[in-house]
């Protein structure tokens, strides 16, 4: 790719922005030939030649096949070359790793996974993510990494990419996760909450016509993703969503936060386990009970799904008290953002229209009917794969829809040119 020298775009402003526009009309597939740039912008064919051919000295734009004639001479089409470079996702979970490539298009092209207790501290963690990712990035012909996406799965602070006092996350306050990526791929480093990963992912699948979303994750904890307008809503400090430490009226249970009656605490899948184990000491039968014979006693919230599932009286019974309650958090969030959508997932996702069927019912029974009129209540796709791709389209947003103007010329980006929370940003 062209260095800045090749560009002398200090004082061309216009150049600078119709460069742009060109490489971004190509990129969306608004415009995929000269003359149709050339009609979108208002450029004559001489300057739209002139800044195509800009765009391949970069290293954006490439020539590809011709497109089907209209009567004339075929057009020449042109394509963003997403080979260009990579995208590095890792989407940690309380009990799990998964770390993904993708190009720049947002298309994974290789993933792993490994089971892993989040709780043994940052440093043998990311020891762990490193060693995956290196392995993944294997034979990759050494094509540039452009930037790199990691999830958790607790708060955190968007701008300094570091957890704040994550309840399931012990050693990792205040942890500077983004210098330890940045220094491996030397690329800018994007840290978020692992709800908002699937938020992006679901915008990518839902944007045209839900523009305005809730993402509910109910896995071993609980956490939402608000999508505003098409564009994620993290709050004054990346804390919106977390509706897991709500409080619920009447609850004396002591959340892993040290807080008491949080949400979490009563209906995430930790607190069905641990429901579930009280019981299982009373009565030893039913389907949960002949699992957790086979597992030595050990549950998890996808092995409770499960049994609800196959009939399990006791999992349903869980399912449907878990779906009650977080039904009702819901609502005061319907009524509050007026969403097109609420996206159920994580492992109540699996338990399909068991899960949904409670949560709609509170949902409708306490919410305005405005607010509900058009509302659909949906599970998630229920894909492992969903934290990756959600990651690799919040990494194409930076890149290319926030920061681009500032590194563009650069033919890459820089950790300076693409770290949030710049002041020109």
């Amino acid at each position: 790719m062209a260095s800045e020298s090749t560009l002398r775009f200090g004082a061309q402003t216009d150049e600078v922005t119709s460069l742009l526009r060109v490489v971004n009309l190509v990129r969306t597939g608004e415009a995929t030939t000269r003359p149709e740039i050339s009609r979108l912008t208002g450029l004559g064919r001489g300057v739209v030649t002139q800044r195509v051919d800009q765009a391949m000295q970069l290293g954006f734009l490439a020539d590809s096949e011709f497109a089907p004639s209209t009567g004339g001479r075929a057009a020449r089409t042109l394509r963003f070359r997403v080979e260009a470079g990579r995208i590095v996702v890792c989407a940690l979970g309380a009990l799990h790793i998964r770390v993904g490539i993708a190009d720049l298009g947002g298309e994974l092209l290789d993933t792993a996974h490994r089971n892993w207790d989040i709780a043994r501290g940052p440093a043998s963690t990311l020891d762990e993510v490193m060693q995956m990712l290196d392995e993944l990035m294997d034979g990759t012909d050494d094509i540039p990494v452009w930037g790199v996406v990691v999830g958790l799965p607790g708060p955190v602070d968007y701008e300094t990419g570091r957890p704040v006092a994550p309840p399931i996350m012990p050693g990792w306050n205040g942890f500077d996760v983004r210098r330890r990526f940045e220094s491996h791929f030397n690329a800018p480093v994007w840290v978020d909450n692992d709800a908002n990963l699937l938020t992006f992912n679901e915008r990518a699948l839902r944007h045209r016509e839900h523009a305005d979303l809730i993402y509910c994750k109910i896995g071993t904890g609980i956490g939402a993703g608000l999508l505003s307008r098409g564009r994620i809503h993290r709050g004054a400090n990346g804390a919106a969503g977390d509706i897991g430490h709500v409080r619920v009226s009447g609850s004396d249970a002591v959340c892993r936060c040290g807080k008491i009656g949080c949400l979490e605490a009563v209906a995430g899948g930790w607190a069905m386990v641990r429901d579930a184990q009280l019981a299982l000491e009373n009565d030893r039968t039913g389907y949960l009970a002949r699992r957790a014979e086979e597992t030595d006693g050990t549950l998890s919230p996808e092995m409770i799904t499960r049994a609800a599932e196959d009939g399990d009286a006791l999992s349903i019974a869980l399912i449907q008290q878990s779906a009650r309650v977080v039904g009702e958090s819901i609502a005061a969030l319907v009524n509050m953002f007026n969403p097109s959508a609420i996206v159920i997932g994580g492992a109540a996702a699996a338990a399909g229209e068991l899960y949904l069927a409670e949560v709609r019912q509170r949902v409708y029974e306490l919410s305005l009917p405005l607010a509900t009129r058009d509302l659909v209540i949906i599970n998630s796709a229920d894909d492992e794969a969903e934290p990756l791709r959600g990651g690799a389209e919040l990494a194409r947003e930076e890149l290319f829809e926030v920061t681009f103007p500032r590194w563009f010329a650069l033919g890459r980006p820089t950790i300076e040119s693409a770290r949030p929370g710049r002041p020109d940003a």
